[in-house]
């Protein structure tokens, strides 16, 4: 007797189609599972055992052989539970081979025989959908599955007797609805920050061209508040975004419910995280922060309490967008397309504010600086000080702009950018932040005084090639703000001034 059911194993967050191939033949009792499973399908033996068990179901005493092909691609993970059972379940007959030709299924069983919720159902249902057939999940996953198409066919299955029955026509499994989560209404807003316009401004350039920032100041001078306030002025994931991001999520657990955000992730890891736990990897590969922040913000606070070679770890994905993890048998790549707002005090014993004057000086601020590499801090467009506040800025009454408003500039900015990339056809391209050095010659051409500055600046401050280019990028989102075609010599003076060279200069003088 045989029988085959389709399954997906996930290499990064795509979804490879797998064959569960299973035969049942004369001979001594033996369940075998062959094609590189690890240690979670291998003891998947026992589970599907008894979940076959709880439904009335006992494996025959013969010799059973389930194959997950092609052989030569690891298997990781329990998700493979329920294809299996499927399978065997067609190879005993107790379901027609027919029923199940047109799904793939993955889902977690229990020894009870209901199904548990794993990891991935929206990739893999993306996946299955790009085979042409439909997806058999657990009822938890059903929502997010959903999301991948209007039409095709999903099962989202509490437990295994309610796919037997439904298979038989004894009950009808209904299509799962896709669901939103709506979180706008909880985002902090930048009414509640008093004073600190200059860094408020900064952090509007920032947002309207998704642009990297680096704050330095000392402790209590609203560093951590105003990145919090960030995700309240970018504008919403749109439907295609909202999919790369769920995407990821969904593989990492972290769909609440099912539900599709529609805001942009905001990460905040602690500075002990660990390489993987930033950039993902491990013995069994799984998205890091820089991964579950794409298309949102990665928030690093303490930056130069991180361990210097998990900072490092971020030039790569900083630059291609990407996360690459390699291994011996096999490579993965997670979108890695995120905004990096960064933290620091001046020192390591936090000099500058009220009463807290550095008594080491110069060499203090330079020593706990120098923790961060200069490659990496070349890829941060936007690096400024955020003074102490003081008394009187406290006492003043909250803003009369908050966050609403400052998002509609924000939009506004964004709206422009997108229009003229579609103009140009540079797919993939979504802000300023994400052109390369052709396409940001073609749109931010300064004029000729702008031009001028810029070239006298690259020689006094020395600027790298890299540092130009990201100059011209904060340069373009500014005429932006201003709803300006032409990039003029006072946008390019303000880019200036975020540099990092320049602000050396200034601690130097």
């Amino acid at each position: 007797m045989y029988a085959q059911m389709s399954t997906l194993a996930f290499v990064g967050i795509e979804a490879r189609p797998i064959e569960v191939q299973v035969r049942i033949t004369p001979g001594a009792q033996a369940f075998a599972i062959v094609g590189l499973p690890d240690k979670a399908v291998a003891e998947s033996r026992e589970r599907v055992r008894n979940a076959l068990h709880a439904v009335g179901l006992g494996l025959p005493y013969k010799h059973l052989t389930v194959n997950l092909a092609p052989a030569d691609l690891p298997k990781e993970g329990s998700h493979f539970d329920l294809a299996i059972a499927l399978a065997l379940m067609a190879a005993m007959e107790a379901i027609s081979p027919d029923a199940i030709a047109d799904y793939a299924a993955i889902g977690e069983l229990a020894l009870d025989g209901s199904i548990r919720a794993v990891p991935g159902c929206l990739p893999a249902a993306i996946g299955a959908n790009a085979l042409g057939k439909g997806l058999i999940c657990p009822a938890a996953g059903g929502a997010e599955a959903a999301w991948a198409s209007e039409t095709m066919p999903i099962l989202a299955a509490p437990h295994l007797l309610s796919l037997v029955n439904h298979f038989k026509g004894l009950q009808t499994l209904r299509r799962p609805e896709p669901n939103l989560e709506r979180t706008i209404a909880s985002l902090l807003d930048l009414r509640d920050v008093k004073g600190q316009e200059t860094a408020k401004r900064v952090l509007e350039i920032a947002a309207a061209g998704g642009h990297n920032l680096m704050m330095i100041g000392p402790p209590g001078s609203g560093k951590s508040m105003l990145a919090a306030r960030l995700p309240s002025i970018l504008p919403p994931l749109t439907p295609e975004e909202m999919l790369e991001v769920s995407m990821v999520h969904s593989l990492a657990g972290e769909l609440m419910g099912g539900k599709l955000a529609t805001e942009r992730p905001f990460r905040a890891p602690h500075h002990s995280a660990s390489m993987a736990a930033l950039v993902g990897g491990g013995s069994r590969p799984r998205p890091g922060e820089v991964s579950l922040a794409h298309l949102g913000v990665l928030f690093l606070d303490e930056l130069p309490e991180f361990q210097p070679n998990v900072l490092d770890a971020l030039r790569q994905p900083l630059e291609a967008g990407e996360m690459v993890i390699a291994r011996a048998n096999h490579r993965i790549a997670y979108p890695s397309r995120i905004q990096l707002i960064a933290a620091m005090n001046p020192c390591k014993c936090g000099g500058g504010g009220p009463g807290l004057a550095c008594k080491r000086g110069p060499r203090c601020a330079d020593d706990y600086q120098s923790r961060v590499s200069g490659p990496l801090l070349d890829r941060i467009d936007l690096q400024i000080e955020v003074p102490a506040v003081s008394a009187a800025d406290l006492c003043l009454p909250a803003p009369a702009e908050g966050s609403g408003e400052v998002r509609a500039r924000v939009m506004a900015a964004r709206s422009l950018q997108r229009q003229r990339f579609s103009a140009l056809n540079a797919r993939g391209v979504r802000t300023n932040a994400d052109c390369n050095g052709q396409l940001l010659e073609e749109i931010a051409e300064p004029d000729a005084a702008g031009l001028a500055l810029l070239r006298q600046a690259s020689e006094q401050l020395r600027l790298s090639a890299r540092g130009f280019h990201r100059t011209l990028k904060v340069a373009r989102t500014l005429a932006d703000l201003d709803r300006s075609d032409k990039v003029g010599r006072q946008h390019i003076a303000e880019a200036l001034s975020y540099r990092r060279e320049v602000l050396n200069q200034a601690r130097a003088a």
